[in-house]
């Protein structure tokens, strides 16, 4: 059984509530970012820089996702590297 609310804050299961929401949206997108981009380990940090590659990195992750959907995003991204003709069928699934 819970405590009763206190006036102004969050009872357990609420502030659980929205920790966990919080999380999945980390999860969900940061994660992928981290991971598969090594988003962390970026070394720019001047002017507009990691603003610009932040969104370049989103916008490659957009257009990986929806293509070839049986393929990790990894795979697709150092495939998509080495070959050619794997990059252009992967950009031309683009909508």
């Amino acid at each position: 059984m819970e405590p009763p609310a206190i006036p102004g804050r969050f009872k357990a299961s609420a502030y659980l509530q929205a920790a966990r929401a919080h999380w999945s949206i980390e999860n969900g997108l940061h994660w992928l970012l981290d991971v598969v981009f090594d988003e962390d380990r970026a070394r720019n940090r001047k002017d507009h820089g990691p603003e610009n590659l932040a969104i370049l990195r989103k916008l490659a992750l957009n257009v990986l996702q929806p293509a070839r959907p049986g393929i990790s995003i990894r795979r697709k991204r150092k495939r998509s590297g080495w070959s050619n003709d794997f990059a252009r069928s992967i950009l031309g699934q683009m909508r």
